[in-house]
């Protein structure tokens, strides 16, 4: 995953901690809009999720930030 998205899901990660809670779950559809404008960087976080590290649908936002951490 490249740096900027993985700053980007990180940033995106800790406003919904503090918004709800460390208890909140994701997906990575969390990282978009709600229109693909971008569907390159899309897939990339998709494969990074399912393929890459065969994660649920729906994961902890802290378990997310703190696999994004440990790849900078």
């Amino acid at each position: 995953m490249r740096s900027s998205l993985r700053r980007k899901a990180i940033g995106i990660c800790e406003a919904k901690i503090a918004n709800k809670g460390e208890a909140v779950g994701l997906s990575f559809y969390a990282f978009f809009a709600n229109r693909n404008d971008d569907p390159e960087l899309l897939m990339e976080a998709a494969t990074w999720w399912i393929k890459t590290h065969q994660l649920d649908h729906f994961e902890k936002a802290v378990k997310i930030r703190h696999m994004l951490r440990e790849q900078l």
